[in-house]
């Protein structure tokens, strides 16, 4: 239903230059906004459950070098509710439920100049964007932010461990990256980022006076421009920014008409694993022999696809390496009907130099007539707004050909845009375990959830199972560094990490020597129905529950510090019951001395009542697989 709110007096009030205020709020009229204008000077606030989030939020539009908004005025008010559900495709949870106040300002500036300021209200968050029907070549946005506090905040940090906690009042950096999480002196949460990046580069947070931040981007198009949306995350505790949908909901609906091929899973991978050595003799490399090898060790364990990584068609990054061929002892014919023989899928890497020196479309094409299920984009190159409409090239022609994408190394931020485009399944928009030529500690896996996650699904190639070896070289030489971590963790941390392609990266007969401790991510299924963080902190623990049909996973991961956490299961059906199967670190289990001692109990019988001590070790974890019985 729509209706025009306040129009009658915003067309009186803000026609005579007094100063006056707007109210936008949200359904439940807990989180709202005041818009004020105050002698020529327009902006906003944010206030969360009475919590004052965002002192002032005062916008400045340039077009073509003349201000925009300098004694500009609202000459209409359009407010109308949205309440609707709708099913993702490969999304934390199946059904994402869409209810928002919208709030359109048509405004006007002294040279009669006419745009739109659109704003979205949700209980748990608070989003706008700048809308210019006409033609203008070019818009630059500096937008000062004034928070009430000096509050603590954490920060995307690319392929390193987090920033934060820090204070923006010492922070030593000039620039924050997106997405940004404060904690507020009432311990509420919020985070800052970005949605539905498209057309123009990412806008960037610099830090600014009076402890504030200073949003820039520049937006530049042959039609009429809308910016991306500004994105203000709420909440009580941090686990509700990441549970959070309201990226996905500012995004449009699917432009994929037939989705049945888009399949979520869990995949296996070469590249790691090159100069294994089993024990039967066989030497994994990069040959076809190898990939039957990992497809039949898929096709066994209900792991649904098989990772063939860089130089399969020659040295990535060398300008003679066609996509469209592979390099001798690689089958990709064979290999291919192989898996389709198996029902494993094949995700290929690409790498952006011979996406660019033999044709994007072409070599899609290619990999299409193979029948691969995806493709894994690697080392996109170009300025930020070439990366972001190159991004969205390599989507849309992926769509074209039914394949799947995963960018790495990187890649433009998530922003909620798998919901337009939902074959856009991950994105290495993190430290990935043993990338960059060194390994990531304890710490990461429970800030980067809390973190890189808000921004959408992972990929962090968790899940190694031989820790305790000292891999050379001559071992193998794609693995640079010992992996500190717990082998319970590894198994926890497929359920905490959300992802649209789970990368497994360690050798089968690694796997198979811990059958006992694997068999938990065996009976994961390819996608999860749901996504809960029942407690943690950012940088300390983290708890997360994911059910699958009438089953659920429950995975814990705690930092270098030692933990007893309490699980209560009242999430579970009331009256049904269920077996807990306990995957955990055993005693003595330590991220650095005895990786890989863990114990596994079974048959514990467990209602929606009951409530569990579990013991992690340092930077170990725990998981709990719920089977129901009745």
């Amino acid at each position: 239903m729509r209706a025009i709110f306040l129009l009658a007096v915003s067309l009186i009030v803000y026609s005579c230059n007094c100063d006056s205020k707007l109210i936008l709020k949200s359904p439940n009229e807990e989180t709202f906004s005041e818009i004020t204008i105050d002698e020529g000077s327009f902006s906003f606030n944010l206030i969360f459950e009475g919590d004052s989030l965002i002192k002032k939020i005062n916008p400045e539009l340039k077009v073509n070098e003349e201000l925009l908004l300098k004694n500009a005025s609202i000459v209409e008010v359009e407010n109308s509710e949205t309440n609707e559900s709708w099913n993702t495709v490969n999304g934390k949870n199946k059904t994402v439920r869409n209810h928002f106040n919208r709030y359109n300002l048509k405004l006007k500036n002294e040279a009669g100049k006419t745009f739109d300021l659109e704003m979205k209200v949700y209980d748990k968050g608070f989003a706008y964007r700048f809308v210019f029907p006409e033609k203008v070549d070019l818009v630059t946005e500096k937008t000062q932010i004034d928070f009430t506090d000096d509050f603590t905040f954490w920060t995307y940090n690319g392929e390193h461990h987090n920033i934060g906690p820090e204070k923006l009042s010492t922070y030593k950096n000039d620039r924050v990256k997106n997405p940004v999480v404060f904690k507020t002196g009432n311990n509420n949460y919020f985070a800052i980022h970005e949605a539905a990046i498209f057309e123009h580069a990412p806008f960037e947070l610099i830090k600014s006076k009076n402890n504030g931040l200073l949003l820039q981007q520049e937006c530049s198009s042959s039609s009429a421009i809308k910016t991306s949306w500004r994105a203000f995350i709420l909440g009580n505790r941090p686990g509700d920014l990441v549970e959070s949908n309201l990226l996905v909901n500012l995004n449009e609906p699917c432009k994929i008409e037939d989705t049945s091929w888009i399949k979520p899973g869990k995949s296996m991978w070469d590249w790691r694993v090159w100069g294994y050595k089993a024990a039967d003799g066989f030497e994994y490399g990069l040959n076809t022999i190898s990939h039957i090898r990992f497809i039949d060790f898929a096709a066994e364990n209900n792991i649904q696809y098989l990772l063939i990584d860089a130089d399969w068609y020659g040295p990535e990054f060398s300008d003679d390496s066609d996509p469209t061929s592979a390099r001798k002892g690689v089958n990709i014919e064979e290999c291919m009907a192989y898996a389709k023989k198996k029902d494993v899928g094949v995700i290929l890497y690409l790498n952006d130099v011979g996406a660019k020196k033999f044709g994007l479309e072409r070599v899609l094409k290619q990999f299409s007539d193979w029948g691969a299920a995806g493709v894994k984009y690697g080392f996109m190159r170009g300025t930020p707004k070439e990366k972001v409409l190159n991004t969205r090239r390599i989507v849309e022609l992926c769509a074209k050909y039914k394949l799947t994408v995963n960018f790495h190394d990187g890649p433009i931020a998530p922003s909620g845009d798998r919901r337009t485009w939902p074959n856009l399944i991950t994105k290495e928009f993190c430290h990935a375990q043993a990338d960059a030529k060194r390994s990531y500690w304890p710490e990461t896996i429970v800030t980067s959830p809390f973190v890189n996650m808000i921004a959408g699904p992972l990929d962090m190639t968790n899940g190694w199972f031989a820790l305790n070896t000292a891999y050379t070289s001559q071992d193998r030489p794609k693995v640079f560094a010992e992996i500190p971590g717990t082998v319970a963790a590894e198994v926890a941390k497929q359920i905490v990490i959300y992802s649209g392609c789970s990368v497994l990266p360690d050798a089968p007969e690694e796997y198979l020597k811990k059958d006992d401790l694997f068999d938990c991510i065996r009976q994961m299924p390819a996608q999860f129905d749901s996504f809960k963080i029942l407690d943690g902190e950012i940088g300390e623990f983290i708890t997360v529950a994911r059910q699958a049909g009438n089953n659920w996973f429950v995975g814990s991961l705690t930092n270098r510090e030692s933990r007893e956490l309490t699980i209560k299961f009242d999430f579970l059906e009331e009256g049904k019951k269920y077996l807990a199967t306990y995957y955990e670190d055993a005693a003595g289990t330590h991220f650095e001395a005895n990786k890989e001692s863990y114990q596994v109990r079974k048959d514990i019988e467990v209602g929606n009542n009951s409530i569990v001590n579990v013991k992690l070790a340092p930077g170990g974890g725990h998981s709990i697989f719920l089977k129901a019985i009745n």
